[in-house]
């Protein structure tokens, strides 16, 4: 049978693969010579720009400082004669529409010269600053009309520019903004460079409140911790719905799954550390400092982490990380899936999103030291924190809410719905000791003896950390585990600054002028802790009785994109991102309306993709095996041999279901409308029809099944 031949031959070509991605050795180039080494890096400025040039660059990086346009010319041919040098012929100013994705248009530095047989390479400073893309069939949201065409891609000084290399040669890639003709934000980068200015306003406001007179630019940052699947791409060609919709519509449970709990931190396979030692070469040399690499907790999760930079550029290299870690893995013959639920019933993946707000004079503003009791300063920039995730919960909520994510938040591996946030013991203790009226003391870490003389006195933080918290804090930072692994951090990111900056000038504003700081301090800290204490919870977030105690402090339970949508563009959200100048209302329902609208062409296009595959794949192999048991029925008894007709009644109920379940989805399908119509109609129409499915793929016969099975997917590589 040709699926006999195709599954086995696809099982064949796996185990007999030579390995085809390229042979990394530090040892012969180290990293510190790599890293970097494709970026144009303020190193390489300060060696090929006047001193004058680049004091104004770095301003503008480290400070926010606006760059002068008499600058941009030297930049962009300096910028141009080193990219000519690494082999580029095109730059390409590259943003990130509301696909989600990111997105480039390439133009050659080449133009005739003088003569036919000529080409001048050049480059000038107004083609570095702005572009103009064919914006008409990005997603706007209805911000402007059909036939408007025009939009701009505006350079930003503060994220390097790089080249990136393919087979045939390198392209100059300038990361840049992406607005409208009349000034809309079409991307999700200006919102996020909007927010982090309105940010440094507020929290310098606070940080002269305590007597800092040398106040550095205060940034927001980030460090994204990305969950991943690999899996052979033989198999990943041979599922139409990972092909099409990023996920398996059909898979019955394997033998063997994840309760063994042997692949979190396991032995890295061979062929998986081959693909990430090259993963980790490639992002090096575009500046990109990923730290950590690891099993997660699914057969076939992985997971990488990079160090904290600056949001904005932490938001750049995250896009970038999802290119490379696709680009790589179909060089080793793998397929990097990035779907926050590919596999029912194993690990989804997420997107750790690590955030706090610094500077260079200042450091750390979410550092509490070791006694932060006394740490006034910490203290406030954290009750801003409690404060601004309490009021606008439902707000972050919506900004990871998509159809993709809706698989995942809620159940056992991911944070709930329910937007709460974790202090850890040492820090909610002083917050309740603030509530009561007075802070004294703070827990202080111990040291863990192990219990073994050869093994080192460990030192032993003031609290545990909590898995199971959508906002949590860890130290230094805060973590928002409640990202999508295949949704950009950028509005997330957005979210944040903003509401902080809301929170920052709320507080700045009470104690501006009071006679006694510390005790309006002491006042305003108390006041957000009985006001807004409620979202602070350290318990096990994935227990039923954390909902219903939820429900009873008055926490906004969303647990679908359908409910958390609409609270993109609510009343007080619209207030606080106009007030801040971060994104208008007209903005901010553009976003809610193509957010909808994508929610739906996904759902759309995974009900067509069940339809079909039932249809055209399972129902003629499940009938077909119907009838040759019936067949083999028949021939027995005509001999006398009496058996048993089971397995037959068994496989004709669910074919004659699963005709039944088409009919049923095919019917929600086209009645659907409204977004509530896909969520809460067409989706469980689509799961009734995979339970048949994946109830039938325990009866046929394995050499018969025309997919690849979770079992070869998960464990063969």
């Amino acid at each position: 049978m040709s699926t006999l031949t195709g599954r086995l031959s696809a099982i064949a070509s796996i185990a007999g693969r030579i390995p085809s991605g390229s042979t990394v050795n530090f040892s012969d180039e180290s990293p510190e010579t790599v890293f970097g080494s494709s970026t144009f890096s303020l190193a390489l400025m300060k060696d090929t720009l006047k001193p004058e040039t680049y004091a104004s660059v770095v301003d503008t990086i480290k400070d926010g400082k606006k760059l002068p346009e008499t600058a941009a010319d030297e930049v962009a041919d300096a910028m141009r004669r080193w990219a000519v040098s690494k082999g580029a012929t095109h730059y390409a100013h590259v943003f990130y529409p509301l696909t989600g994705i990111t997105a480039e248009k390439h133009d050659s530095f080449y133009d005739p010269g003088s003569y036919s047989n000529e080409a001048i390479s050049k480059f000038k400073g107004k083609t570095l600053i702005q572009g103009e893309p064919d914006a008409s069939s990005f997603p706007n949201g209805g911000i402007r009309a059909t036939h408007r065409a025009r939009g701009y891609t505006a350079w930003d000084v503060t994220s390097p520019a790089y080249v990136l290399e393919s087979g045939n040669g390198t392209t100059l890639c300038i990361p840049t903004s992406f607005v409208s003709w009349t000034g809309e934000a079409l991307d999700t980068k200006t919102p996020l460079l909007r927010s982090m200015q309105a940010l440094d306003t507020q929290a310098r406001r606070i940080l002269k409140l305590f007597g800092h007179e040398k106040i550095a630019h205060v940034s927001a940052t980030a460090g994204p911790e990305q969950e991943y699947f690999l899996i052979d791409k033989t198999f990943f060609y041979s599922r139409p719905d990972l092909l099409a919709a990023g996920r398996t519509l059909f898979g019955a449970p394997p033998p063997k799954g994840q309760e063994f709990e042997d692949h979190y931190f396991g032995v890295i396979p061979e062929r998986v550390i081959a693909f990430m030692y090259e993963v980790d070469r490639e992002l090096y040399k575009l500046g990109i400092p990923s730290k950590t690499r690891h099993n997660e907790v699914a057969p076939g999760q992985f997971e990488i982490a990079p160090l904290f930079e600056s949001a904005n550029v932490a938001a750049d290299h995250q896009q970038m990380t999802m290119s490379v870690l696709k680009k790589v893995a179909d060089k080793h013959g793998l397929a990097c899936i990035l779907h926050e639920k590919p596999f029912a019933g194993v690990n989804g993946s997420g997107k750790h999103v690590n955030w706090s707000l610094g500077n260079s004079t200042q450091g750390n503003l979410l550092d509490p030291g070791d006694t932060p009791h006394e740490n006034a300063q910490f203290l406030v920039f954290a009750g801003a924190v409690i404060r601004a995730v309490s009021k606008y919960a439902p707000l972050l909520r919506s900004v990871v809410a998509s159809a993709g994510n809706d698989h995942r938040l809620g159940a056992n591996e991911a944070p709930p719905a329910i937007i709460s946030v974790y202090l850890g013991d040492q820090l909610a203790d002083v917050f309740d000791q603030i509530k009561a009226g007075g802070v004294t003391t703070s827990k202080q870490r111990g040291t863990l003896n192990i219990g073994v003389d050869v093994l080192p006195d460990l030192p032993k933080d003031a609290g545990d950390r909590n898995r199971t918290s959508p906002f949590a804090f860890t130290g230094n930072r805060f973590e928002f585990r409640a990202v999508g692994s295949n949704q950009t951090i950028s509005p997330a990111l957005s979210a944040l600054n903003t509401i902080m900056t809301d929170s920052l000038d709320y507080i700045a504003s009470r104690l501006e002028g009071a006679p006694n700081l510390n005790v309006a301090i002491q006042n305003v800290l108390k006041e957000i802790v009985d006001e807004h204490g409620s979202v602070i919870f350290n318990g096990n977030g994935y227990s039923e009785e954390w909902h219903a105690e939820a429900a009873v402090r008055g926490l906004a339970n969303l647990k679908t994109a359908t409910d958390a949508l609409p609270e993109m563009a609510g009343d007080n959200v619209v207030e606080v991102f106009e007030k801040y100048g971060v994104l208008s209302e007209a903005e901010l329902h553009s976003r809610y309306e193509v957010a909808v609208e994508q929610y739906v062409k996904q759902v759309n296009v995974e009900a067509n993709l069940v339809a079909e595959i039932a249809q055209t794949k399972i129902f003629p192999v499940a009938s077909g095996y119907a009838t040759t048991l019936a067949d083999s029925a028949a021939k027995l008894k005509a001999a006398g041999v009496s058996s048993s007709i089971s397995t037959l009644e068994k496989v004709a109920a669910l074919v004659t279901e699963l005709e039944s379940d088409i009919a049923f989805l095919k019917e929600a399908h086209s009645g659907a409308s409204e977004i509530s119509d896909w969520t809460f109609k067409v989706l469980p129409a689509m799961l009734k029809t995979r339970k048949t499915v994946d109830a039938l793929e325990g009866l046929v016969p394995d050499d018969s099944w025309p997919l690849p099975t979770y079992q070869e997917m998960l464990f063969i590589k």
